[in-house]
């Protein structure tokens, strides 16, 4: 994966920004949107006013217990403050990088026959400008006559330009690249305020960042618990008042805070936010944290074979006769077919006949009208001007198209295509009105190491599925060398939702990736859709996420960072609840050992004194907020695996953990402290 983003963790100017951040965040009017650390803050300002006004509290001979309390508090809410802070920080310094690219530039309107140059904040949904080499692009849109080579580097981090033409599936250009040669048109899609940087400004910032419902359901259980854990303490002190027991207020605080989840508490918010950041981090878009939540839950994964599994580059490798045609009769009707064809395939069509030296009458194809490929034809070709039809695509759309105009199918047309499917290759037949002349072997190469990702991705549940437009014996040839679990063959836009759509029916979260107008409808339907940057405005406006590097393979390295970003979650819930076990063991008998002596024996870490016990639990409680903050934010090792053995591995490392480590630290904490108190 390519961290084009990667920052330090812990760089001196996110420090100190995370540092000034975290006093400005002691505000309780936004403190109060972390209950579980306002009611820390808030136990923090009663034992203040203890310490300030003693007399009021006859508290006179515990000035400095709660003086010592106090601070240990205010540093509990300023270091879950400083994770947040930080978390935030690293976001908003990439935001600066792109603000960047949003200075005001001038743009060449085209209004009726002339050009105006005005501000690209004047420009709206649906205005024409000019860009020419050097300038730059004013605002997102689609090139809708023209080819340029683009310099994307703002956005995407890499170096190289890409070329970007009018029509097909890279027609998108984005706002604050540059065109660094030749000269397009481009349609403008969007209104200021509303373009892709903006966009990426507000979610990278945070200040968009809606809570997602996994989110939003533990922060209720953290809430409920800190509710109930409240109730408990504040009804302690009359009842032990009753039984003659008298329990001071900063310990019964003391006991209050280190109950409540403090820990998940300070690192929720940090762990949301850097999760979006780990995701923008390998230039991905999300437009939201549920879809990147959605991610880690992925049971299907739909892939395009071409450019995901493949390489894409389906070149022409050799024009193979049937019915009797000659080699060169072939070749020039693929070569008149492919003239107009500005595809990869088409052109290497004719760069195949060039090379092998075989000559055609270019002129045939002249004035001719032709007939673009179309997902639901899957052929394409050219309509002559003297009447006659050339057509090249599928085999089985060209043998219906031959047999629609009153043609035979030649005996020796399925044995050629077989054997090219067979190994591997996509055939594409080549007809001449009613008379099928021939096959094309295009050929295309599986990715490396496509097999061990998908097996990789088997071992965590995941079931693959490749769509492909290829024949069934072609389709099955790459799917056995690629290691997917199943493939769809003779695929159309309809097909990929109804697999969808069949597999969301089972309760199933469905991932898939497109770049064209036609997969749109499936980027919408799927649970999780991305798109790439390259693509059209319409699949980017309905995918959830978007690859700036318009790589369909990250979709694997999408799941990973999901399931990477709840596994986070996850341990450091499990851990915070399970250490709260070490405090009770501190706490509680150091509350009741005088008056009850026999309370000595739930001592088991034999703490030096009451007093002490209480400061090092909370010492304690404190200081593993900030030594959490490098994995909140670079989030727990992902290892590919099923769910019930990374359920076990995590319960043993930081179940388990979180219960051991807290009598360690509290047990040489306290053996500082008790030199002290």
């Amino acid at each position: 994966m390519n961290n084009k983003r990667s920052k330090s963790l812990f760089s001196g100017t996110l420090v100190a920004q995370a540092l000034k951040a975290s006093i400005i965040k002691l505000n309780p009017a936004v403190m109060i949107k972390n209950p579980v650390m306002f009611v820390v803050e808030l136990g923090a300002a009663i034992v203040l006013l203890m310490t300030v006004f003693p007399g009021y509290f006859n508290a006179e001979e515990t000035v400095g217990f709660n003086l010592a309390v106090f601070f240990i508090l205010l540093f509990t809410v300023l270091f879950a403050n400083f994770a947040e802070a930080l978390a935030e920080g690293r976001g908003k310094a990439q935001a600066d990088t792109l603000k960047r690219t949003k200075e005001e530039i001038t743009a060449n309107k085209i209004i009726g026959s002339s050009v105006k140059t005005v501000a690209s904040s004047e420009l709206r949904k649906g205005d024409v400008v000019v860009v020419s080499q050097g300038e730059m692009i004013p605002g997102d849109g689609e090139v809708i006559d023209g080819l340029a080579s683009v310099d994307e580097s703002a956005i995407t981090g890499e170096s190289a330009p890409v070329i970007k033409e009018a029509g097909g599936d890279f027609n998108s250009v984005t706002g604050g690249t540059r065109v660094i040669s030749d000269s397009i048109k481009v349609r403008i899609t969007s209104d200021p305020g509303e373009t892709f940087i903006d966009r990426m400004i507000a979610l990278v910032e945070g200040a968009r960042r809606q809570k997602t419902p996994n989110e939003i359901a533990l922060n209720t259980l953290l809430i409920s618990l800190t509710i109930i854990f409240l109730i408990v303490v504040v009804t302690l002190r009359p009842i032990a008042a009753y039984v003659g027991i008298e329990l001071e207020v900063p310990v019964l605080i003391a006991l209050l805070v280190c109950l409540i989840p403090t820990t998940i508490g300070g690192l929720l918010s940090a762990i949301g936010i850097a999760g979006m950041d780990r995701v923008t981090q390998f230039n991905v878009l999300a437009m939201s944290g549920k879809a990147v939540e959605a991610a880690g839950d992925i049971n299907t994964m739909i892939l395009d074979k071409t450019g995901t599994i493949t390489y894409g580059n389906r070149m022409a490798s050799d024009i193979v006769p049937v019915g009797g045609a000659s080699l060169e009769e072939t070749a020039a009707w693929a070569a008149i077919s492919s003239l107009q064809d500005e595809t990869p395939e088409g052109r290497s069509v004719v760069e195949w006949i060039k090379q092998n030296g075989i000559s055609y009458d270019l002129s045939i194809g002249e004035d001719g009208s032709f007939v673009e490929f179309k997902a639901e034809t899957r052929m394409s070709g050219i309509d002559l001007r003297d009447g006659r039809k050339v057509r090249k695509g599928a085999v089985d759309s060209v043998r219906k198209w031959v047999l629609a105009q009153g043609g035979a199918i030649p005996h020796d047309l399925e044995r050629q295509a077989n054997r090219i499917a067979s190994d591997g290759g996509t055939p594409l037949a080549v007809a001449a009105d009613n008379r099928i002349v021939g096959v094309i072997y295009l050929k295309d190469t599986v990715k490396p190491g496509m097999r061990e990702r998908f097996s990789l991705l088997r071992e965590m549940g995941i079931k693959t599925i490749m769509c492909t437009g290829d024949n069934p014996l072609t389709a099955a040839t790459i799917a056995r060398e690629a290691g997917v679990d199943g493939f769809i063959a003779e695929s159309k836009p309809e097909d990929k939702i109804a697999v969808i759509r069949r597999e969301q029916a089972e309760g199933k979260l469905v991932a898939m990736t497109g770049d064209g107008t036609n997969d749109a409808p499936a980027l919408a339907q799927a649970d999780v859709g991305l798109a790439m940057n390259s693509g059209t405005t319409a699949a980017k406006e309905a995918a959830n996420m978007v690859d700036l590097d318009s790589d369909p393979s990250k979709i694997i390295e999408v799941v990973a960072i999901g399931k990477q970003l709840l596994m986070t979650r996850g341990a450091l819930t499990t851990f915070s609840i399970a250490n709260d076990i070490a405090k009770y063991f501190a706490i509680i008998p150091a509350m009741f050992m005088l008056a009850i002596p026999e309370m000595e024996a739930l001592n088991i870490m034999s703490l030096g004194s009451p007093l002490s016990a209480v400061l090092s639990a909370l010492i304690f409680n404190a200081i593993i907020i900030p030594m959490l903050i490098p994995l909140a934010m670079k989030g727990v090792a992902y290892r590919p695996m099923n769910a019930s053995r990374l359920l076990s591995r995590n319960l043993i490392i930081y179940g388990l953990g979180g219960v051991i480590a807290p009598f360690i630290g509290i047990k040489l904490i306290d053996l500082i402290v008790h030199v002290w108190i």
